[in-house]
């Protein structure tokens, strides 16, 4: 869990990196009910395992993205994959909205954070990697790798 600036970083979408190309990212605010956001604060577990967003009627929404129910709440729990609304400026919004008309393109949450005590989710424009892209990368992380070992080893002379 990282912290800088004021943020603490409660969960982060380790696949999205893997998955997509991604091509910008946006800050929204989150709208949440009390026992999210104390499970949130308890770094309860966050799941972004099919989670996206979609624009509907003017409006950001995040769809299922799981938060664990709090464990002392006294009233009903909401549904942990209920869809939230997200905070964005209407013109962020209309830009996506153009974006994700566009073949290929969605809109994915990175990571969901505190930022001067309110919770945001940091979501991003993202373009799908084919099967050989995500090969290829591998490849050159791979060959990236050994040249730093036999550099590192003195192997290899430059």
């Amino acid at each position: 869990m990282a912290k800088q600036e004021g943020e603490l970083t409660v969960a982060y979408n380790k696949e999205a990196k893997a998955e997509y190309d991604i091509i910008e990212t946006y800050e929204a605010g989150i709208v949440l009910e009390g026992s999210e956001v104390k499970a949130l604060r308890n770094k309860q577990t966050v799941s972004f395992k099919d989670s996206f967003v979609r624009i509907e009627d003017g409006e950001a929404w995040l769809y299922n993205l799981y938060i664990a129910p709090y464990r002392f709440t006294t009233l009903k729990p909401p549904d942990p994959l209920r869809k939230r609304k997200l905070l964005l400026h209407k013109r962020e919004i209309l830009r996506l909205m153009g974006k994700v008309k566009e073949k290929g393109y969605t809109i994915i949450p990175l990571r969901v954070y505190f930022k001067r005590g309110r919770a945001k989710v940091e979501i991003a424009l993202a373009k799908g990697k084919k099967a050989h892209d995500r090969r290829e990368e591998l490849r050159q992380r791979d060959l990236e790798r050994q040249l730093r070992r036999e550099l590192k080893e003195g192997r290899l002379k430059l």
